[in-house]
């Protein structure tokens, strides 16, 4: 910091300075990457840098899920999903409402395809990657089939 200026009457001195900063500004639909810092009877609240987002218990996953208070986690009935504090998750804007500092509302969705914890997502893929994979082969038997018809 170099030479600063006083003002008489003033108690403070000026100075000039040069900074960069980082700033997240979320938009709707955004899909953005974050941490489960707490569980709620009626959602999960996510870290996305220096915002905090709500996913709301309906919109956890395709799943009826109930919130296990012993345990603080949210358990999915037929798939035997899981989320818990700590855990990583993708989520997708669905609702930005920012005041002043961390006064801000964000609404969040893990209920599509690849968002959720990052577990979810990797078996939402692997099963991507299987359906294609039946889909060339069925497409590949009926093309031999019309082949041998011949």
């Amino acid at each position: 910091m170099g030479q600063g200026i006083i003002i008489p009457g003033n108690a403070n001195t000026f100075h000039q300075v040069e900074f960069s900063i980082l700033a997240f500004r979320p938009k709707l639909g955004e899909v953005v990457e974050g941490e489960v810092v707490e569980l709620v009877d009626f959602g999960a609240f996510c870290r996305l840098g220096p915002l905090d987002g709500l996913v709301h218990v309906s919109q956890i996953c395709d799943d009826y899920i109930s919130y296990e208070q012993v345990g603080n986690r949210f358990i999915g009935k037929e798939t035997g999903k899981i989320l818990e504090v700590n855990n990583d998750v993708r989520t997708k804007v669905i609702a930005v409402s920012l005041g002043t500092g961390r006064s801000g509302k964000l609404g969040l969705t893990m209920r599509q395809k690849f968002l959720g914890k990052l577990e979810w997502i990797e078996a939402d893929v692997e099963e991507e990657y299987a359906n294609i994979e039946a889909k060339k082969l069925k497409a590949s038997k009926e093309e031999e089939e019309e082949v041998s018809e011949e």
